[in-house]
């Protein structure tokens, strides 16, 4: 049959009229089986960081402009704990979900990674039992801590060389704390030390206004002026804020690139051991 533009026209639209039918077919085939799974990892979450219940009430809030949903546990009618569902988008990969637990009083029982998508062996640590970060929160109550690494003046002992995905993990902490006084009727006092993934919270208080200060290589005598009037700038804000959150721009930036190549740098590794197996066989071969 001679080819025309109507045969092509035509041949391109089965091709994709069964490729989308393939693709909805998968869709709903696994759409239910991944929301079991979900529901089932939520559940297995709740018993891990939370005393023993017998029943949970939900609820969702929306803090700092994410979603977060509050578990609040029960047993014999008396609240026993709150698990937050809480989520930063803040990670070096992106989404980074944790369930954390409260107790009534609002020291943190434990803390579980839901899901994460960092670098191998550097930011996907934060599912280890017993890391440097889920260490720095256990038993602590956060009103009691500076919510920063220690990197940018905070308490929380940062993952070796995933410093991006550390920050995220304490954002989202920090975000679960705020939902658990929110749920219970604290009030939040929460030291929030601004990290370079959370410029937008430079400037809010003393504290972060310092630390990124510091991260900025301000000159001696106005990193000095700063830091002796952080109060004031705190409750002035503008224009310290600015200052502070280009700091923080621009100290994300190294971090990313120097994280990024030890990406690199284990992947052009890997690439000449690859040539050099290849460049051995083929000596091999011209030997015999």
């Amino acid at each position: 049959m001679k080819s025309t533009l109507f045969n092509m026209v035509m041949v391109l639209f089965v091709i994709t009229l069964l490729a989308s039918a393939g693709v909805g077919a998968v869709h709903m085939i696994t759409e239910e089986p991944i929301a079991e799974a979900r529901v089932k990892a939520t559940r297995e979450a709740l018993k891990q960081v939370l005393p023993e219940f017998d029943e949970t009430e939900d609820t969702a809030l929306t803090v700092e402009n994410l979603p977060v949903t509050v578990h609040t546990a029960s047993e014999g009618g008396r609240v026993v704990g709150y698990a937050v569902e809480s989520m930063t988008k803040n990670g070096f990969s992106g989404v980074i979900r944790l369930m954390v637990g409260f107790a009534p009083d609002g020291q943190i029982l434990n803390i579980r990674v839901l899901e994460q998508a960092e670098t191998p062996g550097l930011g996907t640590k934060m599912v280890d039992a017993g890391n440097s970060l889920e260490k720095s929160f256990v038993g602590r109550n956060p009103a009691q801590m500076k919510l920063g690494v220690k990197k940018d003046g905070g308490d929380v002992d940062a993952l070796t060389a995933a410093t991006i995905s550390s920050r995220a993990y304490v954002d989202a902490v920090s975000r679960a704390y705020k939902a658990y006084c929110e749920k219970a009727g604290v009030e939040a006092a929460v030291n929030t030390v601004s990290g370079a993934s959370n410029t937008q919270n430079a400037g809010a208080d003393g504290t972060s206004g310092a630390s990124a200060t510091r991260d900025a290589g301000a000159d001696g005598a106005s990193g000095a002026s700063n830091n002796q009037e952080t109060g004031t700038e705190a409750a002035t804000g503008a224009t310290a804020a600015r200052p502070n959150a280009e700091a923080g721009t621009r100290a994300a930036g190294e971090e990313r690139y120097r994280e990024r190549g030890l990406e690199r740098e284990g992947r052009s590794n890997r690439l000449q051991r690859g040539s050099q197996t290849v460049n051995n066989a083929q000596e091999g071969g011209r030997n015999e």
